[in-house]
């Protein structure tokens, strides 16, 4: 019996702002689900992080 080799598929490239967007929606569902205290202070720290690099990353495309 011969064993065929599949190649795997890869998947589209994403670009940075989808990075961002994706782990920024991915973190702003976990923090709908914590309670108050410093776990969530950070994850909200986090996600504002991660806006402010969108709109870094967008003023820096710009000048391009």
């Amino acid at each position: 019996m011969q064993k065929t080799i599949r190649k795997r598929k890869r998947s589209e490239p994403h670009t940075f702002e989808q990075r961002l967007e994706e782990h920024r929606v991915r973190l702003e569902s976990e923090l709908a689900e914590l309670p108050r205290g410093a776990k969530r202070e950070q994850i909200a720290a986090r996600i504002e992080q991660l806006r402010t690099a969108v709109e870094l990353n967008a003023m820096l495309s710009m000048s391009e």
